[in-house]
């Protein structure tokens, strides 16, 4: 106990050993400040996707580019199956 006494006192009394202030890290800007609007769930505004979560957002986004890939496939493919003919019994 008594090296760690004096070692801390000889640290002290040495000015290059301290740390350059320039190299502490400060936390000036995390404060309280207001950085924006605050953002909410999409079902609480949903008018108003700026103020979206962003993880919201990425999960609507997607769904909506996947419903208009999948509406333009069935568009182009004529959104039908394979047609099999019925058969006859009578035969």
């Amino acid at each position: 106990m008594a090296s760690f006494a004096r070692r801390a006192m000889s640290l002290a009394q040495i000015p290059s050993a301290r740390v350059p202030a320039t190299v502490c890290q400060r936390r000036g800007l995390a404060g309280a400040a207001d950085h924006g609007s605050t953002k909410v769930d999409f079902w609480k505004q949903p008018t108003n996707p700026g103020n979206w979560k962003e993880e919201h957002f990425v999960l609507i986004s997607l769904s909506g580019w996947g419903l208009l890939f999948y509406s333009g496939y069935k568009l182009f493919t004529g959104g039908k199956g394979e047609e099999k003919k019925p058969v006859d019994a009578a035969q």
